[in-house]
């Protein structure tokens, strides 16, 4: 089985230049724990947020989220995989970097995201299948 086989295709994003709180809201709305962050220029990198980095970054400026842009707390480069990748070598790479996500990628454009859950309900599938 593939990682386009099993990999959530609506990824929200924001931009690397958005306040923390602009990203909190985004997830929140959508009922997400993470966030790709959009590349600034074609030959950049994806970045990722998630709920443990604007934690983080809450403490550390003692709750102030509107002095912080995205880009000065998001994970850049985030871990991208391709969507022809099988889900064994996703879920080895997701484990080895001790990692629960991933962005897919085709030609260098995001076109998906593969979590930890994913991988684990796509096996459960295919073990339900055999047995």
């Amino acid at each position: 089985m593939l990682v386009k086989d099993i990999m959530v295709r609506e990824v929200a994003t924001v931009s690397p230049l958005a306040t923390i709180r602009d990203a909190m809201r985004i997830m929140k709305d959508k009922g997400l724990k993470s966030l790709a962050v959009d590349k600034r220029h074609p030959h950049d990198a994806f970045g990722i947020i998630t709920y443990n980095n604007i934690l983080k970054a809450i403490v550390a400026e003692e709750g102030d989220i509107d002095l912080l842009n995205v880009y000065d707390v998001c994970a850049k480069p985030a871990l991208t995989i391709s969507r022809e990748l099988e889900i064994k070598h996703a879920a080895k790479l997701m484990v080895n970097f001790d990692i629960r996500r991933v962005l897919v990628t085709a030609d260098n454009e995001l076109v998906g995201i593969v979590t930890m859950s994913d991988i684990v309900g796509a096996i459960v599938e295919i073990a339900d299948e055999i047995g």
